[in-house]
């Protein structure tokens, strides 16, 4: 099968933009003494979650940038005392990934650096195009 140069470009750059976008919000919260992004797609995903806790099936397919080590993700940010375990009650062999009142804390901390640049690495540059960008990409991303 081959793709188009224009085809195989427009993936490329929509890659590239991504991991350029990604790169300089981890330096951004790097600059400000807090932790990474993955770790804030866990605590936003508990944060959201009824009662605050997820186990961890449940917690995967919600982080957006790194499904894969997520349970080594999950203990580093649980060892920062940001989330806890708790036993699941119904099954023995699991457990619940809880946030924790310092975890929302951090959450609070990293959200005005994820958003400043959120707006200016991504928002300013696509401009007045947000409305198609989200629509084809909504496409892309369903099922």
């Amino acid at each position: 099968m081959s793709l188009e140069p224009e085809a195989l470009d427009a993936w490329r750059v929509f890659l590239n933009a991504h991991a350029a976008v990604v790169e300089r919000i981890e330096r951004a919260l790097a600059e400000a003494e807090l932790p990474p992004l993955g770790w804030y797609d866990v605590l936003w995903a508990l944060y959201r979650a009824p009662a605050q806790k997820l186990r961890m099936h449940e917690l995967a397919p919600q982080v957006v940038l790194s499904r894969s080590g997520l349970v080594r993700l999950v203990d580093r940010v649980e060892a920062a005392g940001l989330v806890e375990r708790e036993r699941c009650l119904t099954d023995r062999r699991g457990a619940y990934a809880v946030l924790t009142p310092d975890g929302e804390a951090m959450l609070r901390r990293m959200w005005p650096v994820y958003a400043r640049g959120i707006r200016t690495e991504f928002l300013d540059a696509i401009g007045d195009d947000r409305d198609s960008l989200r629509q084809a990409l909504e496409r892309v991303a369903a099922p």
